[in-house]
C-alpha cells in the first residue's frame, strides 16, 4: 500500500506535464468496398508520428491528438493509399472512416503474400469487459495471438503456451488438463469471460478454435468473477468475422503425429445479416514413451445474427474428444534420484483400458449498442465434461527398482452454469470523463468423481524399473465396475460451488484523460460444497487504480485490489477449507515503441494471501491439501512484444518471483518457499519473414526458456526439491507463397533430458524417501502445410 501512496503523489508531480499533453481523439472504422471490416491496416497522422493498425474488426482510434489540422493516411503493402484531412480541436472526438479500394477477398490475398504477423494487440477482447486501450489499463494484461500460436505450431495448452508470457510456467499434468502457475500461485482457467476453473479440469482446450489468450496478472477477482490474486487466463474463441474466408492444415511430425484442421469463416445470407465460423480438427499423436497416446478431434460451429447495426446474437458450441492412455502414465519414479530412467521409460503398460473426455460447451451473447456511449451486454455458458477412466499410480519402489504399482478408477462428471449482465458507458461531468462499467455474475459449478474402486497391479510379481516386464494375464487386468451410476460410485466426492456477485466500476478522467482514476467494488456471495462439507461466505471487495500519459507512448500505473476466493479442498484433519482472503499492490510502466509497433511492460507486485490451498505430500490419494497461513509474493515481469523491425517479430520476458509462507501455525513453515514456481524465469521468440527480393516469403523462427531455482508445486515442507535448471530451445523454418505456406517446427533442438518433479514420500511418514518426474519429449519434428482461399 505504500508503494501505491508513493506512485500516486509520484503522479501528481507529473501534472503540469499531463495538462501539457491534451488533445483530441480521432477514431473511424477501415472496410473494403464490399463493406468488409479491413484489419491489419496501418494509418499514420503525417507530421506527428502518431500511428496505429486498425482491429480485426476495421476499427481504429488515435489518442491525444494536439488541436490542429491533420492528413490521416492508410498504407498496407499492395493496397492504393489514402489520404483525408481532418481537423481537431480540444477535448474534441472527431469520425473518420475510409473505403478501400480493394474487396474482401483482394485484401486477404495481399495480406497473406505479404506476410504480416500480428503479436501485439492494443485492445483486449470484448469478454474482458474493460473496453479500453491497453496501455490505458492500470493492470499488466498480456495477449498470445493466433498469428504466434500458428508460428510455433502449438496443438493445446500443455504445449508451450506459457513460454510467451512472463512468469509463467505449466506444472505437471495429467493428461487432459492444465495447470498454469504464475505470481506464486495456481491461475483459474477462464474461456470467453467464464470462470471455468475446477479442482480437475478443464480438458486442455485445442488451439484450432482458439483465437486468442489473455493473461490478466495480478488481482483477478473483481474483473470475472471469482478468481486468484495472482491472475487468471481467458481463453477467447474463433467467431465470425463477416469476412468469406477459408483455411485448410495438415502436419504430420514425430510420434506417428498426424493432424489436420479447417477453419471456414463467411456469411450465410447475402445482407451479411447471418455469420457463421466452424472450426474442426482431427488429431492422431502417439508417445516418445510407449503404451501412451492421445488421440482427439474436436467441432466448434459459430452462428452470428445482427438484428441491426445496434443489435446481435451470437450462438456458439464447442465439442472436445480425447482417447488416451491411462492417466497418470506420465509419471515416473524413483527411489534413488531424477532422471534415474530413460527419457522414454514408462509405467503403462499396454492391457490397460484407455480413457475418453467429452467436453462440451455452450454460449449464447447478446449484445445491444443503445448509443455510441452505451451498450448491454447479456451472455450465458453451459458446460458439460465427462471422463470414463483409470489412474496409474505406485503405491511404493524400493532401492532395486522393484514397484508396485496402482490403478484406480477416475470415472467424472464436470457441469457448470454462467450468467452475466454487464453495461458499458462512456459519459462526462463537467470536464471529468467516465467509463463506467457495471454488471451481475452468477455461476454453478458441480464436479463428482468415482476414485474408489483400487486395485494393485503387481501383488504377486513386482514390476522393476530397471529390467521391466510390460503385460499382464487377462484375469489379472483390473475391471472397473460400472453397473450404478457416477452418482452412486461417486458417493462423497463431490466438489460444488455456487456464486452471486454485483459489482459497479468508474474510470475517472482527468484533463483529457491524460489521467485516469480507477474506482471500484464488488460485493460476492459464495456457497461451497467440499465433498460432504458446506460452507456459506459473502464479502464486500475494493478495487482502487491509477494510470498516467506520460505522452502518447507511454503511461505508468498503479494498483491495490482485495481478494476472496472461495476454495474446494479436503484437509486431513476434515475442518472446513476456508476461503483465500488477501490483497495486491501493483506498480507498471507500460510504453509503445517505434509508432506502436512493438511493446513494453515492466511491473513489480507483492500478492498477500491468507489460507491458500496446496497439495498435501503425506497423501498418497493426491486428493488431500494443506491450508497455509499467510504467503507474501513479490516480484518484477518485463514483457516485450511486436514487430522490433520489418519483418522481425519477437517475444521477449523476464520475471523474477519470490513466494513464500510468512505466518503459519507451524513456525517451522515460516519462510518455507510456496510451491509452484520457478525464481527466474526468461523465456524469447523470434520470427524474421523476407519481404523483398528472391527470398520473398521466406521465415525463420527460434525460441528458448529458461528457468532457474525451480520449486515444484506439490511439495510444502520446505524439502529442497533439487530440481535442475531448464533450458529449452526451439526453431522453425518456412515459406509463404501466396495461399500456401510451408512450415518444419523443430521443438527441443539440443535433445536435452527435460523434466519436472519433486522429492516423494513413498512410506506417507512426513519423510521424502525417493522421487517422481515427469519427462518432455526429446527432439521432435513436425512438418505443416497450409491453404488459405
Amino acid at each position: 500500500m505504500r508503494a501505491t501512496i508513493f506512485l500516486f503523489s509520484l503522479l501528481l508531480c507529473l501534472y503540469g506535464e499531463v495538462v501539457a499533453q491534451q488533445g483530441g481523439t480521432i477514431k473511424g472504422k477501415i472496410h473494403t468496398k464490399d463493406g468488409n471490416p479491413a484489419e491489419h491496416v496501418s494509418l499514420l497522422v503525417k507530421g506527428t508520428g502518431i500511428g496505429t493498425t486498425t482491429d480485426d474488426k476495421g476499427t481504429y482510434l488515435l489518442r491525444r491528438i494536439k488541436p490542429g489540422t491533420y492528413t490521416v493516411r492508410v498504407t498496407s503493402v499492395g493496397l492504393v493509399t489514402q489520404e483525408k484531412q481532418v481537423s481537431v480541436a480540444q477535448d474534441e472526438e472527431v469520425s473518420l472512416d475510409f473505403e478501400l479500394q480493394e474487396n474482401a477477398s483482394q485484401l486477404k490475398e495481399l495480406v497473406v503474400s505479404a506476410s504480416n504477423k500480428n503479436y501485439k494487440v492494443n485492445t483486449p477482447s470484448e469478454a474482458l469487459r474493460i473496453g479500453a486501450p491497453l496501455l490505458e489499463i492500470p493492470q499488466n494484461i498480456q495477449v498470445i495471438t493466433s498469428d504466434l500460436l500458428k508460428d510455433q505450431r502449438v496443438f493445446d495448452l500443455l504445449e508451450g503456451v506459457s513460454r510467451n508470457v512472463s512468469g509463467v510456467t505449466i506444472q505437471e499434468h495429467w493428461g487432459n488438463y492444465t495447470r498454469m502457475n504464475m505470481r506464486g500461485a495456481r491461475i483459474a482457467p477462464f474461456r470467453n469471460g467464464m470462470n471455468i476453473e475446477s479442482t480437475w479440469g478443464p480438458l486442455s482446450e485445442d488451439m484450432s478454435f482458439v483465437d486468442r489468450i489473455e493473461f490478466v496478472k495480478g488481482p483477478a477477482g473483481f474483473m470475472l468473477a471469482n478468481g486468484d490474486p495472482s491472475g487468471f487466463y481467458n481463453v477467447v474463441t474463433k467467431k465470425p468475422t463477416g469476412q468469406t474466408r477459408q483455411e485448410l492444415n495438415l502436419t504430420v511430425g514425430s510420434f506417428n503425429t498426424l493432424r489436420a484442421t479447417a477453419d471456414l469463416d463467411g456469411q450465410l445470407t447475402g445482407d451479411g445479416k447471418l455469420l457463421y465460423r466452424l472450426n474442426v480438427m482431427g488429431q492422431k499423436k502417439d508417445s516418445w514413451r510407449d503404451y501412451e497416446y492421445n488421440n482427439r478431434y474436436s467441432i466448434a460451429p459459430v452462428l452470428k445474427y445482427r438484428i441491426s447495426d445496434k443489435t446481435s446474437i451470437t450462438a456458439e458450441f464447442t465439442h472436445q474428444y480425447s482417447k488416451m492412455s491411462a492417466i497418470g502414465s506420465a509419471y515416473v519414479f524413483s527411489a534413488r534420484s531424477y532422471a534415474d530412467r530413460p527419457q522414454n521409460f514408462t509405467i503403462a503398460d499396454p492391457n490397460l483400458e484407455p480413457s475418453t473426455m467429452r467436453d462440451n460447451s455452450s454460449f449464447l451473447t447478446f449484445e445491444h449498442s443503445f448509443n455510441p456511449n452505451w451498450k448491454l451486454t447479456a451472455q450465458t455458458a453451459y458446460f458439460d465434461y465427462s471422463q470414463v477412466g483409470s489412474s496409474l499410480w505406485v503405491a511404493s519402489v524400493a532401492a532395486n527398482g522393484d514397484m508396485q504399482r496402482t490403478l484406480s478408477s477416475w470415472d467424472a462428471s464436470n457441469k457448470s452454469k454462467f450468467g452475466q449482465l454487464f453495461i458499458n458507458g462512456n459519459i462526462r461531468t463537467g470536464k471529468v470523463s467516465h467509463r463506467i462499467l457495471g454488471g451481475l455474475d452468477l455461476g454453478s459449478k458441480k464436479y463428482l468423481a468415482d476414485w474408489n474402486q483400487y486395485f494393485v497391479l503387481d501383488e504377486t510379481v513386482p514390476f522393476n524399473i530397471y529390467n521391466p516386464v510390460y503385460g499382464f494375464s487377462e484375469s489379472s487386468v483390473p475391471v472397473i465396475d460400472r453397473s450404478k451410476s457416477l452418482e452412486e460410485r461417486a458417493a462423497g466426492n463431490i466438489l460444488a460451488q455456487k456464486y452471486g456477485a454485483l459489482y459497479v466500476q468508474d474510470e475517472l478522467g482527468f484533463f483529457s484523460n491524460q489521467l485516469r482514476l480507477t474506482l471500484a467494488g464488488r460485493y460476492t456471495i459464495a456457497e461451497t460444497n467440499q465433498y460432504t462439507t458446506l460452507i456459506n461466505n459473502q464479502k464486500f471487495t475494493p478495487r482502487v487504480g491509477l494510470s498516467a500519459s506520460l505522452n502518447k507512448y507511454t503511461s505508468v500505473y498503479a494498483l491495490y485490489d482485495q481478494a476472496f476466493i472461495p476454495q474446494t479442498g479436503r484437509l486431513a484433519n476434515d475442518e472446513k477449507v476456508k476461503p483465500i482472503s488477501g490483497n495486491n499492490t501493483e506498480l507498471g510502466v507500460k510504453k509503445d515503441w517505434f509508432g506502436g509497433r512493438w511493446n513494453s511492460t515492466l511491473s513489480l507486485y507483492q500478492i498477500t494471501k491468507n489460507n491458500q490451498l496446496v497439495g498435501d505430500p503425506s497423501d498418497p490419494t493426491q486428493t488431500l491439501s494443506l491450508q497455509l497461513g499467510q504467503t507474501r509474493t513479490q516480484g518484477v515481469e518485463l514483457d516485450i512484444t511486436g514487430e522490433i523491425v520489418t519483418g522481425l517479430n519477437a517475444v521477449v520476458n523476464y520475471a523474477y518471483t519470490n513466494s513464500e509462507i510468512t505466518k503459519d501455525t507451524d513456525p517451522a513453515k515460516v519462510g518455507t518457499k510456496v510451491p509452484g514456481f520457478a525464481e527466474h524465469v526468461t523465456n524469447a521468440w523470434l520470427n524474421y519473414r523476407h519481404g523483398k527480393g528472391t527470398l520473398q516469403g521466406l521465415g525463420v523462427s527460434l525460441g528458448y526458456q529458461y528457468q532457474v531455482n525451480r520449486h515444484p508445486w506439490f511439495i510444502a515442507d520446505g524439502t529442497n526439491s533439487a530440481l535442475p535448471n531448464y533450458f529449452r530451445l526451439d526453431g522453425a523454418v518456412s515459406y509463404q507463397f501466396k495461399k500456401v505456406t510451408l512450415a518444419v517446427n523443430v521443438n527441443n533442438l539440443l535433445n536435452t533430458y527435460l523434466y519436472s518433479g519433486a522429492p516423494y514420500d513413498f512410506n506417507y511418514d512426513g519423510t521424502s524417501d525417493g522421487f517422481y518426474w515427469q519427462a518432455e519429449a526429446p527432439r521432435n519434428v513436425r512438418i505443416s502445410v497450409g491453404y488459405r482461399f
